[in-house]
């Protein structure tokens, strides 16, 4: 019996992250008729509240910037740090068909990118890139072309805005982290431009000029509007319909009944992974239990994978994830990613008894993979705890703390996870940490910083270290005694920014079924399928720059383009 559709189209689009957007909008470029369906009431996934970098080996925007890369060197790169059961032909096809895919969205799209000189977060292994230029960035975008649609895109994550709703470029991370000069002026210039926002201002919170995985997902939806692409929200997907072996379409629920869309030339399945899914987590994940301490978004609970499983379809690496050190404040829907604040001078990281266990300055991924090895090994880790100093307090962020923000200014879900003391002994007793162990820890810390070494565990070395580090700070950037009090201490825990196991896929982002042959008309391309960085973080943008190829790769696929 054949199945009664409701609505037929040529591709159909789970999800409205980065990389089913753009599927979506190079899949309408080639003439194919087009839907994007996305549960949340809210569009653009996890990419809208991320950095939005994509990591491209080989690009023209690397190329103008004087850097010149070689793909094999990128291939060899990836392969080494990637886990073994990742066919090569994945790799290479990310590595073939990123730059061709970043040149295509600069041509077709209102979104430009920069090669920044962001070191790869392995640069010493073998074929990585110490200068960086692998790592793009996207400039800002005036979300006023999006009329409407810009109050439904979602918020960009804490970790990635000022004060909960002023969005910023990378490069005014510096400019007021480090207060270089015309700091203030610029941040009075950029808090009147937001409020100054009339009238959308009194009917939304929401920043207009777009940033970082804002304007990555603004100007992707601005181009699919100018397309005619629909993107309906809040209507999640209950199945995918399978005939003679074919993945044929899928039934969604729409206003709370089924709907069935058949999609003549193939299923896109671009919904994120099952980082809020507890049970899929405690099943397939146990170094990351805690669905609470997840960056990914709210609807990131696995439906699509579930969905291809239930057709047949293997998947790879569930137990993997995109692991980071988060903060976590009471009542917020997830943990923030931290990342700069760890290679700042004047903090460590130490574990429930005092002890540090980690370079604090290296990547978000091996911290929080070392963070949950530890909890795992010792259960001291989670949390660990972020110490800093009375110079830190004033000069940097530490997560959710500002400097500059009197501690009576502060939240008080905050307050409840800020320790204080006037002393490292009292400031262990806060954390219930025992003093004795605390102290030496700093002691024997300070000792070495103040001559720029960290002889325990080499901070401040490695390229990427420096990278967050201060420029002011001799002779390391990343190392300074604590010394000046108060002291305080905010806990951290083992997170993630999102899954990264999922359906197999061929180079062609196909899923594979049984045997590994392909299951016609069925792709999954982002955290819905196992990533071909395997258990690995290669650099900035490995997640949103494979997330995009991949859904470039299953368009041209799907539609036999050519161009």
């Amino acid at each position: 019996m054949s199945t009664q559709w409701d609505k037929e189209v040529d591709v159909l689009v789970i999800g409205s992250g980065a990389g089913g957007m753009l599927s979506a909008l190079v899949s309408a470029s080639s003439g194919a008729d087009v839907l994007i369906v996305e549960k949340d009431r809210l569009w653009g996934g996890t990419s809208a509240t991320s950095g939005a970098g994509i990591w491209i080996p080989g690009s023209d925007q690397a190329r103008a910037a004087g850097f010149e890369d070689n793909l094999d060197d990128a291939f060899k790169y990836v392969r080494n740090l990637s886990a073994k059961n990742v066919p090569d032909e994945n790799i290479r096809a990310f590595v073939e068909n990123a730059a061709p895919m970043l040149r295509w969205v600069t041509e077709h799209t209102a979104i430009e990118y920069m090669a920044f000189p962001y070191p790869d977060y392995h640069a010493e292994n073998p074929g990585g890139s110490p200068t960086g230029f692998r790592t793009h960035m996207p400039l800002p975008l005036d979300g006023k072309q999006l009329g409407k649609d810009v109050e439904t895109l979602r918020f960009s994550s804490p970790a990635a805005n000022l004060f909960g709703y002023l969005n910023w470029h990378f490069d005014e991370t510096y400019i007021l982290l480090y207060k270089q000069k015309g700091w203030f002026l610029h941040l009075v210039k950029s808090l009147a431009r937001y409020w100054l926002d009339l009238p959308f201002r009194f009917k939304s919170r929401k920043d207009r000029r777009l940033t970082l995985g804002n304007a990555l997902a603004g100007g992707l939806r601005l181009a699919l509007n100018q397309k005619g692409v629909p993107l309906w929200l809040s209507n999640p997907m209950q199945e995918l319909v399978e005939e003679d072996g074919k993945v044929t379409g899928a039934v969604i629920s729409r206003g709370g009944k089924p709907f069935r869309i058949r999609a003549k030339k193939g299923v896109v399945l671009a919904a994120g992974g099952f980082d809020k899914n507890a049970e899929m987590r405690g099943a397939e994940m146990p170094l990351y239990p805690n669905a609470t301490y997840s960056g990914g978004v709210p609807s990131n609970t696995g439906d699509s994978i579930r969905a291809g499983q239930a057709l047949g379809a293997e998947t790879l690496n569930m137990q993997s994830t995109w692991a980071a050190p988060v903060f976590y404040v009471p009542g917020e829907p997830g943990g923030r990613l931290c990342t700069i604040e760890r290679a700042l001078p004047g903090c460590i990281m130490v574990s429930q008894k005092g002890e540090r266990y980690w370079n604090e300055a290296s990547s978000y991924h091996v911290t929080g993979q070392a963070m949950a090895r530890r909890q795992a090994e010792h259960g001291d880790a989670s949390p660990s705890w972020m110490v800093f100093d009375g110079t830190y307090r004033k000069k940097f962020p530490m997560g959710p703390v500002y400097p500059g923000w009197p501690d009576f200014l502060l939240s008080g879900a905050v307050k409840t996870i800020l320790k204080k003391g006037n002393s490292i002994e009292a400031l262990a007793r806060e954390m219930g940490v025992n003093p004795t162990a605390l102290s030496a820890t700093v002691a024997r810390f300070n000792q070495h910083a103040a001559k720029g070494e960290d002889p325990d565990f080499h901070r401040g070395e490695a390229a990427y270290d420096k990278m967050y580090g201060d420029p002011s700070q001799t002779p390391n950037p990343c190392l300074r005694p604590l010394d000046q009090g108060p002291f305080y201490a905010l806990p951290i825990y083992p997170g993630d920014i999102g899954t990264n196991g999922g359906l197999k896929t061929n180079a062609k982002a196909q899923v594979l079924g049984k045997g590994g042959k392909p299951i016609p008309g069925l792709y999954a391309v982002g955290n819905n399928a196992a990533s071909a960085m395997g258990e690995s973080y290669p650099g900035a943008g490995v997640t949103i720059g494979p997330a995009m190829t991949f859904g470039y790769v299953a368009a041209r696929e799907m539609t036999g383009a050519n161009g």
